[in-house]
């Protein structure tokens, strides 16, 4: 059996379904698309469920892939055992109803005893226990040993979930040990064991389980194999770690250098070392795939994969931000087979390094949290840190369950795991309700979602707003149906229609749609999860029958204002290119007939200027009139002309590129103005955050960008109206009457401190004595913020050893300030904890030092009720 490395045995596996007749497909992202049943890709035939499904036509029957996964179900288990991963490579080839048994287990021998050279001697297979069929083709087509041939029940060697397709599988296993293997009883030790280990399963799918069980056999059987890259390169290199085969192994070393710890001398930080390899090759295949981090969803799994990669750091004792080094690695070693690292390489490091900036701003803000739940423990003579804080440590600072628990452990305190799992749980079943998964693929059970992948549907509406059809499919949202009536609202399905769908941040189009008998509105256009065009329609007049004549009209206006929409997003994004540097690519968008929206990747907030210079140079590009072109062109002459693509779209064979003159040049199938000219104007209204490293900008254009000016214009007449001044009076006018202001408020305060002062003397004499500490509790009417922490600070420099508590509200808001004496601190006053429960009764919150804490609310009303509390809370204090 010869070495192999990994970029070599994934080139092989995928050269030699080639030469079997595959299409070799590129990885698709881990990021599912039109389905909602996954969060990310977690297996080689996820993203081809629609063919399998037969919602989408596959490009060709016979597929090969080489598929990016990931997985965090056993994230715990990552670099504790020697198999798991979150990140990892299956291998996989598909037939869709073209071949089937007889020929995959024939190859699948021939690969791995040929091609790979792997011994006979060391394989064993296994088999669904009824499927005879399966047995006599390894029996008569291979040479495998038939007593090397086990059969295993369902739970073994059979692929389902739930209802739809599945069927039963074979599995081709990899003896570590020596001696042969005789019996089942052995066979099934022997993998308990790890012994053998099973490294492709080839899953026959044959039957479609229906809602009552029964197993109904497919008229096209299909093909769905799973090789797991790393772990048949741990029998290639005769590792028995996925952290040993060479490219991961490279990656490792990088973290070990950086830490200066050596690998396999120390087993928890070997631990440490394996997660920080694993979490980063998955950061950085999740950045490159477009997820950004979050705290929900795909970016809270890349959130939490990057923290513990870098709290796992610090336990390796590493101090500075390290994180984009080991993204180096990653792409060194990946880049060959996902050129899209290379390419992204710059983004992706930026993102990681934020983010690990930010994770070490919380962990610190973590462990101050921690002390602060240790100090509660200890003087309630407690020992158990409840599931709630210790989740909310988790959850909220990024803060690691065993890192919580080590601290702890350090104090002879222990974590309440029932009740953080609780919280865990809670939490894992309300990603899951927002996931709302309804079917197989995720997607919602409506009869136009089950159209046949052989039904064309087509779009002809860039030049042509109108014309003729047939109809082949009506619906409502519960069955297909012969027609539809006045007053009804459901779906319909044309050969060939100019109503755009909505695709790619384009709206769908609206418009009617009329015969001889029936006049319909088409309230939207979509595409099911097959690519299949369907349009949302109400009857407003007779009835609609199947295989009618139509004839379907646009709304036209609403068009055009999409098409200027859309046309100006192509030319902000290159104006942001231009203006803030070639690193910015679009990260996502919406075009509607009102504005458009444009989600982009930048890594701070632009400028006035900078949003001038973009908006400037937009309009000037409109101003010159360019020609909008369209060219039909493969993808790699689309490339080599310098058009742009998004990595994480897949696109077909040939491509459409919309060219705007000499500025703009993109991958786009939606619809444009025919001249920039037509756009009219351009003006950009907001320029927020989204995300970490993501910026949008929200903009107008024609008639709704002049609207804009418009109605700016009308509030500088009120404003001037107001003022009694003209326009260029303004700002003048507001800067002579803000100062008049300040000087008004500033006498008005300082005539309330005159009145204050007076009434020291009176407040003074409210001094109730508690356990040897003086305390002040008192309401003073019409003090802001500041003064009421004047007036604080001078009755606690009188009081000598106290604390003082003072509160003001009006017009429905509440401000109150606590602080305390050096000499009270010592006997266990402390403001922060005094002010908190002080302003939870008049509806507020807020915190602090022990020496001094401010607060708020909202009910005045309660101000007596609440400052009554601060002689109670003292005397709890108080030692």
């Amino acid at each position: 059996m010869k070495y192999m490395g990994a970029n070599e045995l994934r080139d092989a596996y995928l050269k030699f379904f080639e030469s079997k007749g595959h299409l070799v497909m590129p990885s698709f992202s881990l990021v599912p698309k039109n389905d909602k049943s996954l969060l990310l890709i977690n297996a080689g035939m996820a993203p081809l469920k629609p063919y399998f499904t037969g919602v989408e036509e596959p490009p060709r029957k016979r597929v090969a892939t080489c598929q990016k996964c990931i997985r965090t179900g056993d994230i715990e288990n990552v670099g504790k055992t020697s198999r798991h991963g979150t990140f990892f490579e299956m291998l996989g080839n598909f037939s869709f109803g073209d071949y089937f048994k007889n020929e995959i287990i024939p190859w699948a021998w021939e690969f791995i005893t040929e091609t790979l050279s792997i011994p006979k001697d060391k394989l064993y297979v296994t088999i669904y226990l009824e499927d005879d069929e399966a047995f006599d083709i390894w029996t008569s087509k291979t040479d495998v040993d038939p007593s090397r041939i086990f059969r295993l029940g369902k739970d073994d060697n059979f692929w389902e979930i739930g209802v739809g397709p599945c069927g039963p599988c074979t599995e081709i296993h990899f003896d570590r040990g020596d001696g042969k293997i005789t019996t089942v009883e052995e066979f099934v030790k022997a993998a308990d064991e790890d012994r053998v280990v099973e490294f492709w399963n080839l899953v026959f799918t044959q039957f479609d389980k229906d809602e009552e069980g029964n197993y109904n056999r497919l008229a096209n059987p299909n093909i769905d194999t799973g090789m797991g890259l790393e772990r048949i390169t741990t029998i290639m290199q005769g590792v028995e770690n996925i952290f040993e085969i060479d490219t991961v192994k490279n990656i490792l070393g990088t973290v070990s250098k950086i830490a200066g710890v050596e690998y396999k001398t120390d087993a928890d930080k070997d631990v440490s070392l394996r997660i920080v390899t694993d979490h980063v090759k998955g950061v950085t295949m999740l950045i490159c795939d477009g997820v950004q981090p979050s705290n929900e969803g795909r970016g809270y799994v890349l959130r939490r994969l990057l923290r513990r990669a870098a709290r796992h750091g610090r336990l390796l004792g590493i101090k500075e931000l390290f994180l984009t080094k080991i993204v180096d690695s990653v792409i060194e070693n990946y880049g060959s087979a996902y050129p899209e690292l290379v390419e992204k390489a710059a983004y992706i490091k930026k993102v990681v390094s934020l983010e690990e900036e930010r994770f070490n701003e919380t962990i610190d803000s973590g462990m101050d949290i921690l002390k602060s739940y240790i100090k509660e423990l200890e003087e309630s003579n407690l020992n158990v840190l409840s599931g709630e804080k210790v989740f909310k440590l988790y959850d909220t600072y990024g803060f690691p369950l065993e890192l919580t628990e080590e601290i702890l452990e350090e104090k002879s305190m222990k974590v309440d795991l029932e009740g953080f799992n609780k919280e865990m749980k809670e939490q894992r079943e309300r990603a899951r309700a927002a996931r709302a998964t309804t079917s197989y693929m995720g997607s919602d059970e409506i009869p136009v979602n089950k159209i046949e992948a052989t039904l064309n549907t087509s779009f002809d509406g860039y030049g042509n707003t109108k014309h003729e059809a047939t109809v082949v499919i009506l619906a409502d949202s519960a069955e297909f149906r012969e027609e539809l009536s006045e007053g009804e609202e459901g779906f319909l399905v044309v050969d060939n229609t100019p109503f755009y769908a909505e695709m790619g941040g384009q709206v769908g189009d609206t418009g009617i749609i009329t015969g001889d008998n029936f006049k319909a509105e088409v309230i939207d256009c979509k595409k099911n999860p097959g690519g299949k065009i369907y349009h949302v329609i109400k009857v407003v007049q007779g009835t609609i029958t199947a295989n009618d004549i139509v004839t379907l009209e646009v709304d036209n206006i609403r068009r055009n204002n999409i098409c200027k929409n859309h046309t100006a997003t192509h030319m902000l994004h290159e104006a942001l290119r231009e203006v803030l540097g070639e690193h910015v690519n679009q990260s996502g968008s919406y075009v509607d007939s009102e504005r458009l929206r444009f989600d982009f990747t930048h890594f701070s907030a632009l400028s006035a200027e900078e949003l001038d210079k973009v908006e400037t140079l937009v309009n000037e590009k409109i101003m010159e009139a360019y020609s909008v072109c369209t060219d039909i062109m493969t993808i790699d002459e689309a490339k080599n002309s310098g058009a742009m693509a998004l990595f994480d779209d897949k696109y077909s064979d040939e491509v459409r590129v919309v060219s705007i003159g000499n500025f703009s040049k993109e991958l786009c199938g939606g619809t444009h103005v025919s001249n920039s000219g037509q756009i009219g104007l351009f003006k950009i209204v907001s320029e927020t955050g989204v995300a970490a490293g993501i910026r949008r900008i929200e903009a107008l254009t024609g008639f709704n960008a002049i609207k804009h000016f418009e109605n700016k214009n009308e509030i500088i007449k009120e404003v001037t109206s107001t003022l009694k001044c003209n326009e260029k009076d303004i700002l003048r006018k507001l800067h002579s009457q803000t100062a008049e202001l300040k000087e008004k408020e500033k006498e008005i305060q300082e005539l309330k401190m005159k009145m204050v002062q007076g009434s020291e003397d009176e407040i003074l004499n409210s001094v109730k004595e508690i356990k040897g500490v003086k305390v002040i509790a008192s309401t003073v009417e019409g003090l802001d913020g500041n003064a009421l922490r004047d007036l604080a600070d001078k009755l606690r420099d009188k009081i000598g050893n106290g604390v003082v508590v003072l509160g003001s509200g009006s017009e429905g808001k509440v401000n109150l300030v606590a602080m305390a004496t050096r000499d009270s601190l010592e006997k266990g006053v402390h403001c922060g904890k005094i002010i908190k429960e002080v302003a939870a009764i008049t509806g507020g919150g807020g915190g602090g030092r022990p020496d001094m804490a401010q607060a708020g609310g909202k009910n005045p009303e309660k101000l007596g009720d609440a400052l009554e509390k601060v002689y109670e809370l003292v005397e709890l204090l108080v030692k």
